[in-house]
């Protein structure tokens, strides 16, 4: 035992940043030798047992941070297998065998950094959850939580960890231990506990499973933690279960989605945690998303208590802002009318849609605007949008009759300087989704004002064409077709010969269009083409 000791810390020592050596080990299929030293299980030797597991470890190690190939070799050679074997020795008693875990799964996780894609035999993977449970070594835990993680990038581990109970195992250990974590290390530790939780949550098999176990009402106890850690992994797996209808309109029946926005109240302020703001406007919109759920969540005050976060400019947060809202109002038409007069939402959302270096606050600024002016106004002028075969654009303005509502609403969105703008702009957008929301918001503006021969319209009316003429719609119309007109839906397609015909109306838009080609440009478009043909 002796000199088989020395001979591994010669190697190993030999092997260390030394491609050299282990491409001469393995030339002299000496990788045979060293992998077969795994075999050595039952060792009778007391006394220099504990050397021996380490430094074989340590030459293992060595050797196999050499990189792919030196792994790929081993895995040919079944050290998998191996592996298996000693942990299955070690999670018999696992206080006992302590060192021979801590020596044995580093291997495993230099395995998983050289070979793609590598998944262990799930009898491993329930071995290393076991393991995870019995210790209270914290370099244990943290290897086996670090290997778990990476193997429940899968689908099929995440099912097969959540039915062995492990999100409610860590739940278990960090009720046990959470007064403990005053170290960084500790905290560290915690946090990659409460990571794993989630990351099993995000499989859908293994959500739906874990939403019928303890583990949910462990997750919304945890919403009155103080622990801010606790705290947001309650958060964020309540948002995981939350990607169901059902689930979501069972989390507002059962008042669940109160005490979410209770904890968003206290903690909606520019200087609290951004990480647990982001992760409570993920799951409030979620929540949101069912039609039925929607009056429920804003007369507990959801609007309410997100509209102070306007203050707050991270990026991530903002994206989340704008998105639950955006769900919020979807058919909600009061809500709608609401928020399109409300000036601070308004400035903030044009000077977002302009200035935000981050892609997805721009995008969902200009469509939360469209989103305004649509559910605020399209049950009001739906009738009076052409539809194919209706007369042609010059008798439109005489076809709408005069409809008496109130349009303060979008007469407060049209007087804030940039909103026309933003539209506009929206029109070339690189979503055919959004372009289309811009056409639908467009729409709308000009059945309201350009439509109506009311003179309570006309100055506003007056105001929306010198904007659309100073904004450029026709080069914006015209840069529209020559980008998306091989991709165009037949909806897109309607909705644009809508809003030009609709600025027809106007003498002076009708030159606009006119110096910017655009009755040629509509001649371009395949999908057209292809009606005429029919």
């Amino acid at each position: 035992m002796e000199l088989t000791i020395q001979n591994c810390r010669a190697l190993g020592n030999i092997c260390y940043l030394n491609d050299d050596a282990r491409e001469i080990i393995l030339d002299l299929k000496g990788d045979l030798v060293l992998i077969k030293l795994l075999d050595i299980i039952s060792l009778k030797d007391k006394t220099n047992a504990l050397q021996f597991i380490k430094v074989r470890g340590g030459l293992l190690s060595n050797y196999l941070l050499g990189g792919e190939t030196f792994s790929k070799r081993a895995m040919d050679l079944n050290i998998m297998t191996k592996i298996s074997k000693i942990i299955a020795i070690g999670v018999e008693n696992v206080e006992e065998n302590e060192d021979l875990l801590l020596n044995t799964l580093p291997l495993m996780s230099i395995l998983t950094e050289n070979v793609a894609d590598l998944n262990f035999d799930p009898n491993v993977n329930l071995q290393l959850a076991r393991v995870l449970a019995a210790s209270t070594n914290p370099d244990l835990a943290e290897m086996c939580l670090e290997l778990l993680h990476y193997q429940a990038e899968n689908d099929d581990v995440k099912v097969l960890l959540a039915k062995d109970g492990l999100c409610e195992t860590i739940y278990q250990l960090l009720e046990k231990y959470k007064t403990l974590a005053r170290t960084s290390e500790a905290r560290a530790l915690m946090k990659l506990a409460c990571e794993l939780i989630v990351l099993v949550l995000t499989g859908d098999e293994s959500m739906n499973y874990l939403y019928t176990t303890s583990l949910l009402k462990n997750m919304e106890d945890w919403l009155d933690s103080d622990d801010v850690d606790l705290l947001t992994t309650g958060v964020l797996a309540l948002g995981n279960f939350a990607r169901t209808d059902s689930h979501c309109i069972h989390m507002v029946e059962n008042k669940t989605m109160n005490k979410l926005l209770e904890v968003l109240s206290k903690n909606n302020g520019v200087r609290d945690d951004v990480r647990l703001q982001h992760a409570l406007l993920s799951t409030l919109r979620n929540l949101v998303i069912p039609k039925v759920n929607k009056s429920a969540v804003i007369q507990a005050g959801l609007v309410e208590t997100i509209l102070p976060m306007l203050e707050i400019h991270q990026p991530p947060v903002v994206f989340k802002l704008l998105g639950t809202l955006r769900m919020t109002v979807d058919g909600q038409e009061k809500l709608a009318l609401e928020l399109l007069k409300n000036s601070t939402l308004i400035d903030q959302l044009v000077h977002w849609s302009k200035s935000s270096d981050y892609a997805g606050v721009t995008g969902e600024s200009y469509r939360l605007m469209a989103w305004l002016i649509k559910h605020a106004y399209l049950s009001k002028i739906a009738y009076a949008l052409p539809r194919k075969g209706d007369a042609p654009a010059e008798q439109l303005a005489d076809k709408i009759p005069s409809m008496d509502y109130d349009r303060s609403s979008l007469d407060k969105f049209i007087s804030h300087e940039g909103s026309v703008e933003a539209m506009i702009n929206m029109l070339t957008s690189q979503h055919l989704v959004m372009q289309n929301e811009a056409l639908i918001a467009l729409c709308i503006l000009c059945v309201v004002y350009l439509s109506s021969s009311s003179s309570k319209t006309e100055e506003s009316a007056t105001q929306l064409q010198d904007a659309f003429i100073k904004y450029e719609v026709g080069k914006k119309l015209a840069e529209l077709i020559n980008k998306s007109s091989d991709t165009m839906t037949k909806e897109i397609v309607e909705n644009l010969q809508n809003f030009i015909n609709l600025l027809r109306t106007s003498e002076n838009l009708v030159s606009h269009l006119e110096a910017h080609n655009i009755n040629e440009l509509l001649k371009t478009i395949p999908i057209l083409t292809e009606y005429c043909t029919i």
